[in-house]
């Protein structure tokens, strides 16, 4: 290694619930720099969502974020000729980065009308356990398990 890790940037809480976990998202969700329009469709999807179920919007969307964050994950690793897929402990920052791109990653491959829908209607299922996002985390879990035997290969 040449130079320091780079310093991690302090994230600043979103304007309307002070929370950075939304913010992180937004940052994730955003296109082409376009931040206020990442935070004009996660709103509206989380006021979507408190129309449709009786439930606050925030609390919704931290439960989905929950149950698709994954604890293990496979890494690929050489070992004499052959790669063995290792089950590794995925770091806090790392779960709630996968969480998050997969929950945007499948809202985006939804078919519904706009953005806040599919959004809306993909954090509803992660809530309850159900939905694509949640089945990858579960693949990713069953991968892992799956291949357990090749944990002594760890790095």
């Amino acid at each position: 290694m040449r130079k320091a890790r780079a310093k991690k940037r302090p994230i600043t809480p979103d304007p309307k619930y002070k929370n950075e976990l939304v913010s992180r998202f937004v940052n994730n969700l955003m296109n082409d720099g376009k931040k206020s329009t990442a935070y004009r469709i996660f709103y509206d999807a989380l006021d979507l969502i408190e129309k449709r179920t009786e439930e606050s919007g925030l609390e919704v969307f931290q439960a989905a974020i929950n149950n698709v964050m994954p604890g293990v994950e496979v890494k690929s690793r050489r070992v004499g000729g052959s790669t063995f897929q290792v089950p590794t402990e995925v770091k806090p920052n790392r779960r709630l980065a996968l969480g998050i791109r997969w929950l945007i990653k499948y809202s985006r491959s939804r078919n519904g009308k706009s953005m806040k829908d599919k959004l809306a209607a993909e954090f509803m299922a992660a809530a309850k356990g159900e939905g694509a996002a949640v089945k990858k985390r579960e693949d990713t879990h069953r991968m892992a398990e799956a291949n357990k035997a090749f944990s002594h290969f760890r790095f």
